[in-house]
């Protein structure tokens, strides 16, 4: 059914909460959405209407980042609860994306327009002004990120070259709904794939597959997690569907070696 919804007719909270009910079935998904609604009112009153949408969110930024004590995990960064919205709301602790869908959220009850950046390496949000846009870094307490430091962070994941202003404003498109909720989900996909956690590597690219059901990269993730699990069945289906979505793919061998190692396996239905 997720599939089916617009990109941006996803609801980001709840549906990032649904993410984190897979590891915290007995979270209140009602409280959690109702505390940001209160840090939403908490500001309302403190809101001078007649200030600029930038000093509106600098007031913003000052109350979760420094009153409310929203922070980035620099100590333990690679933590999944980093990107579970319930723990992101219970310990203060997150990573950028986990970060800006708080900021994202509180400031939308408050009218502003402020919309996420799938930025390279760490994700942005960006706020429309008069005279273009303001980007800001949710990890490092929402502040505003120049047009220059943004060309030197997206020059070591365009092979060294310095976008141009047309490519940078590319780079700093609004991310959908869909987008930030697939990149918190192959965040922690990918982190259980260094674990080695097989079975939360099958969870986490089924639920990407819920979202887009013909993402490849999840299909060949959790195939190998099916086939490291014993289930044989669907790690053979993923894999195929894998390769009929990219025959060309850099694993191919890899890939085809695994389809024909399965097919002489017997199935074990889970």
């Amino acid at each position: 059914m997720l599939a089916t919804l617009g990109d941006d007719e996803l609801p980001l909270l709840d549906t990032a909460l649904l993410i984190a009910r897979d590891e915290y079935p007995d979270l209140d998904a009602a409280g959690y959405a109702a505390q940001v609604e209160t840090y939403a009112e908490t500001l309302r009153p403190q809101l001078d209407r007649d200030i600029d949408l930038p000093a509106r969110l600098t007031a913003i930024n000052r109350y979760l980042f420094e009153e409310v004590g929203f922070a980035g995990n620099n100590v333990q960064y690679d933590d999944p609860r980093n990107s579970y919205l319930n723990q992101v709301v219970d310990r203060k602790l997150g990573i950028p994306i986990s970060l800006a869908v708080i900021q994202i959220e509180v400031t939308r009850r408050l009218g502003m327009p402020l919309d996420g950046v799938s930025f390279p390496g760490h994700f942005l949000v960006r706020l429309p002004v008069d005279d273009g846009i303001l980007v800001l870094d949710p990890y490092n307490k929402g502040r505003p990120v120049s047009a220059e430091e943004l060309r030197e962070r997206a020059s070591p994941h365009l092979g060294g070259q310095t976008p141009d202003d047309q490519q940078l404003l590319q780079i700093l498109a609004p991310a959908t709904h869909r987008m930030i909720l697939m990149r918190m989900l192959r965040n922690l996909k990918g982190l259980y794939l260094e674990q080695g956690d097989w079975e939360r590597v099958a969870r986490s690219a089924d639920r990407l597959l819920k979202l887009s059901p013909d993402t490849a990269e999840a299909l060949r993730d959790r195939g190998l997690a099916y086939r490291e699990l014993g289930y044989t069945k669907g790690a053979r289906e993923d894999l195929a569907r894998y390769l009929q979505l990219l025959p060309e793919a850099d694993d191919l061998e890899s890939i085809r070696s695994s389809l024909i190692d399965l097919s002489g396996a017997s199935t074990r239905v889970n």
